[in-house]
């Protein structure tokens, strides 16, 4: 089974996490949350399926295990293909970025449309409904 392209953005985060040091699984959902800005919160659920399989693909390994307060706390790490795949991925997303930024940046501002001619400020357009079948 290989990791599709692009990343789904869970995917990248965790990655992205794993990039730095090893972590747990508290800590990678704490990590993935500031990446995102708190746009993603991983479920443990959600978050130790992904690690399985991203295990199964090679792109993460388990580090070490310890015992804290009790609990056992399993540490994940980045392998050199999860380093390979997570580049790739990067690449493909700043080239994208730079590809939108380039548009932005030479597109005109205000009212003028690319042509070059004025077309005023935008404005709704209504349908026009008219019945159909039944009397009228």
């Amino acid at each position: 089974m290989s990791t599709p392209t692009p990343l789904r953005e869970p995917t990248f985060l965790i990655l992205t996490a794993l990039a730095r040091e090893d972590m747990h699984g508290y800590g990678i959902v704490s990590d993935v949350a500031a990446l995102s800005g708190g746009r993603l919160a991983l479920r443990p659920g959600t978050l130790y399926g992904a690690l399985d399989r991203l295990t199964d693909e090679g792109l993460v390994e388990r580090a070490h295990e310890e015992v804290v307060e009790g609990r056992l706390r399993r540490y994940y790490r980045l392998t050199e293909a999860g380093r390979s795949v997570l580049t790739a991925e990067t690449e493909r997303l700043r080239g994208n970025v730079e590809a939108a930024t380039q548009r932005l940046r030479a597109r005109p501002t205000g009212p003028r449309a690319a042509s070059g001619t004025s077309r005023g400020p935008l404005t709704a357009v209504r349908p026009i409904l008219r019945p159909t079948g039944g009397p009228a």
